[in-house]
């Protein structure tokens, strides 16, 4: 069955129309029996898992857009309102599972509506959901039931009218680290950009009329042609979604609030090409000589999506994208099949791509801790950040280097992304390496009897530091001190166990770095950071008021405050600062505690009569 027939009109025949119809009604019996086990408190919500979150789901997700497939439909004596219409399965997960399951069989028939394919997304995600809470052992055979019921529709992307991006088929979707998300045959992402639970939609584009309509204003389709002495750069500024890897990578072709924004004699050959690949949007490819191989401008990757960080959906592997008729989605001229860049937060002026509206509208994803200290993974920019620093390397430097070339001469051509994945795993990422590729006695094994001598070794760590300047890696003292750290230790060993003879430890883990002596970014206030603002949330008491430290005390130390003390104490406790007080007093009247600058005197007049009238919580 071809993605393309679907949806072509929402006029179903009288046969689809029943379907439509009796699904709904169980739909809606199921939601009355998971209300029932709600107030029962059969299964209490945690982490939007339980039957409460499940039904309001269901209202949103499933019944809605149900609803809206059978509106306008002529009654019969076929679409009449049954009470009788029972939910099949023994128990409610059988009840959840089965109509999931229902929902994805009538989803495969051809011209099926989108709405339907809506409602299915939401039901195998209910259903996978509330099994993990009730019965983990029933997921992996749930979903392998799902996927066999639609392994005949081909992956794609379809954008629905004013709702959300309906996935079919597509395994991959990672976020800006280049973690998986539990992926389900067919899912629906936000596109509005308000759903709580993102990157899955809850139906809040109904709620806030959300348009999928393209602005009039939108930057025009039109391509620029950039002929340079080496290459000739093509760029369509309608596609571009603003995010920066041309012009932080390489600045001297592309320039940021510039004109011309290209000068293509300014950098070699291969580095305009490495960067018109990485470009997420597709909006840059190249020709040579006058002709454009489109095939060698794209990187040849298995399909995929990543939920970049507070931007768009950025779509890799030639998935197919069509929209809500199930004809292929119009391109700008010029426009990449194998990877582009979807708008996420709602506001693009060229919906359904993203415009780089995400970045005037300030744009966030939720935090899920604000106190979470970064790993050395998290702060580089996980696995994506990795592999462009490692393919930099062995792309740019290793090649034509005489002293580790020959090294590498006949290394796998996945080389550099294993290198990132086990980057990765030491920085306190996913287990990549580890799982995908063999863990410590794989690394191991590639370094035995090779004879790396002081010279490799020394060439190898300033390669790829620089590698990672041209990569954008974080400049900060705390992280370029943890990363060179990590090479020389690392390089060292490998020095080591490369030599003739030597007995390596064969079944090691992988090694774990973390911040050299704890020194995190947060731990230290730059002398370049601006005016904290915090300062404007401190209220100091009056005479006659009582000082208490929820309301006083604890709003007058700031986020570094705490975060440069946390090898002694938490600055937020009140156990803790009550147990250290005279300790922490003493320090603000000497002025050496902040580490920044001391404290205004109405201040520690606050702390100390905190402490005088017993230092309330």
């Amino acid at each position: 069955m071809d993605e393309s027939t679907f949806g072509r009109s929402h006029a179903q025949t009288r046969s689809s129309r029943s379907e439509v119809f009796v699904l709904l009604q169980r739909a809606r019996e199921l939601g009355r029996r998971l209300s029932a086990e709600s107030t029962a408190g059969s299964v209490p919500d945690a982490g939007g898992i339980g039957f409460a979150h499940a039904g309001q789901r269901l209202t949103d997700c499933v019944i809605r857009p149900l609803n809206g497939v059978l509106s306008g439909s002529v009654p019969d004596e076929s679409l009449h309102d049954d009470d009788d219409i029972e939910v099949t399965g023994t128990d409610l997960i059988d009840s959840v599972c089965s109509l999931a399951e229902e929902a994805t069989a009538l989803s495969t028939q051809a011209d099926v509506s989108g709405g339907l394919m809506e409602a299915t997304a939401a039901l195998q995600d209910i259903a996978c959901r509330l099994t993990q809470a009730v019965a983990p052992e029933r997921v992996t055979p749930l979903l392998s039931g799902l996927r066999a019921l639609q392994s005949t529709v081909p992956g794609s992307v379809r954008v629905l009218k004013n709702g959300p991006y309906l996935l079919t088929n597509v395994e991959r979707l990672t976020n800006w680290l280049g973690e998986s998300f539990d992926t389900r045959p067919r899912m629906a992402l936000c596109r509005c950009g308000a759903s709580a639970i993102k990157p899955l939609c809850d139906g809040s584009h109904a709620r806030t009329n959300f348009s999928g309509a393209k602005d009039p204003n939108r930057v025009a389709d039109h391509r620029d042609v950039h002929v340079g002495q080496q290459v000739t750069i093509l760029d369509n500024r309608g596609i571009c979604a603003h995010s920066g890897f041309c012009t932080d990578r390489l600045a001297s072709v592309f320039h940021v609030g510039k004109e011309p924004f290209v000068t293509p004699s300014g950098g070699r050959a291969d580095e305009i090409i490495r960067a018109v690949r990485s470009c997420p949007s597709g909006a840059l490819s190249y020709a040579i000589d006058g002709r454009e191989p489109r095939d060698n401008a794209d990187t040849r990757r298995p399909p995929g999506i990543e939920v970049s960080k507070d931007g768009p959906y950025r779509v890799t592997g030639s998935i197919p994208l069509f929209d809500d008729g199930g004809n292929p989605e119009p391109r700008n001229e010029g426009a990449s099949p194998e990877h582009y860049s979807l708008c996420r937060c709602g506001h693009s002026q060229n919906k359904p791509f993203c415009s780089g509206r995400h970045w005037y509208i300030q744009f966030r994803d939720p935090v899920a801790d604000p106190d979470h200290a970064p790993t050395l993974f998290e702060w580089a920019g996980g696995l994506p950040a990795l592999t462009a620093m490692t393919r930099i390397f062995y792309s740019k430097y290793v090649p034509g280097d005489p002293l580790i070339g020959p090294l590498f001469a006949e290394m796998a051509t996945d080389h550099a992304e294993r290198v990132a994945s086990w980057l990765g795993e030491v920085f306190g990422g996913p287990k990549v390496y580890s799982d995908r590729y063999g863990g410590y006695p794989r690394m191991l094994s590639q370094h035995l009897n090779k004879g790396i001598t002081e010279a490799h070794r020394a060439r190898w760590v300033s390669l790829l530091v620089q590698s990672a300047n041209d990569a954008g890696l974080p400049n900060d003292a705390e992280f370029r001190a943890a990363l060179v750290a990590y090479l020389e230790w690392g390089s060292r060993l490998a020095v080591e166990n490369s030599q003739g003879g030597a007995r390596p430890p064969q079944h090691m883990p992988v090694p774990r770095w973390w911040w050299v002596c704890d020194a995190t970014p947060g731990a230290r206030i730059s002398a370049l950071a601006a005016p904290s603002e915090e300062d404007a949330a401190i209220h100091v008491p009056a005479p006659d008021e009582a000082v208490s430290f929820d309301r006083h005390v604890k709003p007058m130390f700031r986020r570094t405050d705490r975060q440069a003390m946390t090898f002694a104490f938490d600055l937020w406790s009140h156990g803790d600062v009550s147990t250290h007080a005279p300790q922490v007093l003493a320090r603000l009247e000497a002025g050496t505690m902040p580490c920044d600058g001391a404290w205004p005197t109405e201040w520690i007049a606050t702390f100390r009569r905190w402490i005088d009238t017993g230092m309330a919580q």
